[in-house]
């Protein structure tokens, strides 16, 4: 299959979806530099129905990350600048009155898309945030006492800034369990760097994704062909419980008073198959696990105060789990 056709996203199998989505990377590149990991977690995080968030320092290109990955796919997308005073019925919508017909009507929020992009989650209170639960949970938003079913695909991808503490609200630890993934969003290479400032003197402009040359590689029947064959892809007995030792290490460590709950192993062995699908194997192996095992298992545990002031960080503890959990044969 040709991905640049005109018909791309509407292949049903599985083959041309893989193809595809592999696909995906070369379109992102054409608007950003040197970001494969994240752009694969992406695409992870949709084959599972799961939501991501993106922490990074300010500039590093997050929104326009998902901003070429919604027009890559061919999917509807909307931003939310989440602020201190943004209300709940901000992001999912409320009731409206229509003085014409004396009745109320609902005015649909901008949660009610394909791939949300709710930009620096953090700088908004907890009350705001947890309005994202219900959706992100169940797909649906209840309005009045009325619930709306969201669209299908659904993704959120929340950006946050680790930089920036004042007038920020940290997003509680079950909030943080409901997000499939964390992907950090690393400065660029010196070379990327001076890719990126080359295209931009060139004339880049990162709001015309048209004009940088960003089509649609892959789209919703794609997606619904990859989680079929996701969702066929097999997993050893094995392989459960290696996905099941490496959470309970995380329940052991002394430097974690929070460890992996049962929701993050149904993640990480998640995550894991549809990584084994996007790699070419209809079976999962210890190295898809280990290969997911971070952005997967990073923000679902907690660090002891001493740890933290000793320098070790979440990604270090789980590496020497990873390096300690006898891997299956």
């Amino acid at each position: 299959m040709d991905p640049t056709t005109d018909n791309a996203g509407q292949s049903g199998d599985p083959g041309d979806a893989r193809a595809s989505l592999e696909a995906l990377r070369a379109e992102i590149a054409k608007a950003v530099v040197g970001q494969d990991p994240a752009v694969t977690g992406l695409v992870v995080a949709l084959l599972c129905r799961g939501h991501v968030l993106l922490e990074g320092v300010p500039g590093v290109a997050k929104t326009l990350l998902v901003r070429a990955l919604a027009s890559a796919l061919e999917l509807d997308t909307k931003r939310v600048q989440f602020t201190p005073d943004l209300m709940p019925g901000d992001v999912t919508g409320s009731l409206v009155y229509d003085a014409r017909t004396a009745e109320f009507s609902f005015q649909p929020g901008p949660v009610f898309t394909n791939l949300l992009l709710a930009d620096e989650i953090n700088r908004t209170p907890p009350k705001t945030q947890s309005s994202l639960l219900e959706a992100m949970e169940e797909r649906q938003v209840t309005v009045d006492g009325t619930p709306r079913p969201l669209p299908d695909p659904f993704l959120v991808a929340a950006t946050q800034n680790p930089v920036e503490y004042e007038g920020t609200y940290p997003l509680p630890e079950a909030q943080l369990d409901r997000f499939l993934l964390k992907l950090t969003i690393p400065l660029p290479s010196r070379q990327d760097e001076i890719d990126v400032l080359t295209r931009h003197a060139e004339g880049f402009n990162p709001r015309d994704l048209k004009a940088a040359g960003v089509r649609p590689v892959a789209g919703p029947k794609d997606l619904e062909a990859a989680r079929a064959a996701v969702a066929e892809t097999t997993i050893s007995p094995e392989i459960t419980a290696y996905v099941v030792d490496i959470c309970r290490a995380t329940r052991e460590s002394p430097s974690l008073t929070l460890g992996v709950s049962p929701r993050g192993a149904t993640a990480l062995l998640s995550t894991a198959r549809a990584w084994a699908w996007l790699t070419g194997r209809d079976y999962v192996i210890p190295d898809d696990v280990k290969a997911l095992a971070l952005p997967t298992l990073r923000h679902r545990v907690q660090l002891r105060p001493e740890a933290e002031m000793e320098g070790v960080t979440a990604d270090s503890v789980i590496n020497a789990i990873l390096a300690h959990v006898p891997v299956p044969r």
